[in-house]
């Protein structure tokens, strides 16, 4: 069976006060863990691909992320968020990034952790997902918030993705004001 993508962010495994911050329904940073450990589970097959835009871990030891990062299923790929430090770099991606333009399912993406108005290839079809806001930023026909506070604490699929932008009326800014950036593509 072929693989499948995912993408998510802002797990924040072991960072107690986002549940307050958050307001996520858990009574302990314990359950919130094993809560998400399970629906990324529920979600992701062994050899499924999985995004992470940044996030997965604040205040948790080396050791607690590395069991947690052990029990998720799928191949997993970072772009750094502004909360991953050395025990979040240093446990065994895939691969890492800042910023990553992949092609997907036929279609290029543009993951980063932060939100942006304009990106690469946007005028030409070109996606965007991030991370960071915690589903407080709207989204776009073209850019959509991937972290968990938006997706039920789950990483979501390129296909839900896609029918999520596709049901979003709104567009970018750069769409809106109908001028194309200079991104250098052809």
């Amino acid at each position: 069976m072929p693989f499948e993508t995912f993408v998510t962010a802002d797990t924040h495994f072991g960072h107690g006060s986002v549940i307050r911050t958050m307001s996520r329904p858990f009574a302990s940073i314990e359950e919130h863990d094993e809560f998400l450990v399970a629906a990324w589970n529920a979600t992701v097959g062994v050899r499924d691909e999985v995004w992470h835009l940044g996030d997965f871990a604040l205040g948790a030891s080396p050791e607690r992320c590395a069991a947690i990062f052990r029990r998720l299923r799928g191949r997993k790929i970072l772009v750094k968020g502004n909360h991953d430090r050395k025990r979040v770099l240093d446990l065994p991606w895939h691969s890492q990034h800042l910023f990553a333009t992949p092609k997907l399912q036929g279609q290029r993406w543009v993951f980063s952790h932060y939100p942006m108005r304009a990106w690469p290839g946007a005028w030409r079809g070109v996606r965007h997902c991030f991370g960071h806001t915690h589903g407080l930023l709207p989204d776009t026909s073209r850019s959509c918030d991937v972290g968990v506070d938006r997706w039920s604490y789950r990483p979501a699929s390129l296909d839900e993705i896609r029918e999520r932008m596709d049901a979003t009326p709104a567009v970018p800014e750069e769409l809106a004001l109908g001028a194309e950036l200079d991104d250098g593509e052809d």
